[in-house]
């Protein structure tokens, strides 16, 4: 019997469901932290918002229809809070010059700061955390995490 026949049942339905609930615990975990960032960043700023403001500056330069298909949301969602990071001075938009129709947005020197500010009291987790591993245990999790995340079994 393959291990995709039964999966209600046996060691390797086990460990799923063991990696799920890692998962679930790590996704609460990675949420209470954007909402603390979010919120040391602008008092009020939604996650939604910080979420949207980290993808600008991950990507340097982005189209707002780029930006919504990189969060996989709505474009009058993600134009609404554009707007809003707009407001508080985050983010700029400067004209396409490949498509003149378009704006590139972009994070402002204030917004960069502001972020930088927001991470701060974080900046040493995920280095504290793994501070016993090896950097090739560190180098194996990523290549695992980037197999899963892609839907591919692990090279």
């Amino acid at each position: 019997m393959s291990d995709s026949a039964t999966f209600d049942e046996g060691p390797r339905a086990d460990a799923v469901r063991a990696l799920e609930s890692e998962f679930s615990d790590l996704i609460s975990r990675i949420r209470r932290l954007i909402a603390e960032n979010a919120e040391r960043m602008s008092p009020g700023l939604l996650p939604g918002a910080y979420k949207t403001f980290t993808t600008i500056v991950r990507r340097e330069q982005i189209t707002l229809s780029a930006l919504a298909e990189a969060l996989m949301a709505d474009k009058g969602q993600v134009s609404r809070t554009v707007r809003d990071l707009e407001s508080l001075g985050f983010v700029v938009r400067t004209p396409d010059p490949e498509d003149g129709r378009s704006s590139l947005l972009s994070p402002t020197p204030l917004g960069l700061e502001r972020l930088a500010q927001a991470r701060a009291p974080q900046q040493g987790t995920l280095l504290t955390a793994l501070e016993g591993w090896t950097v090739t245990e560190i180098e194996e999790l990523a290549r695992l995490l980037r197999a899963l995340s892609a839907g591919e079994a692990p090279a």
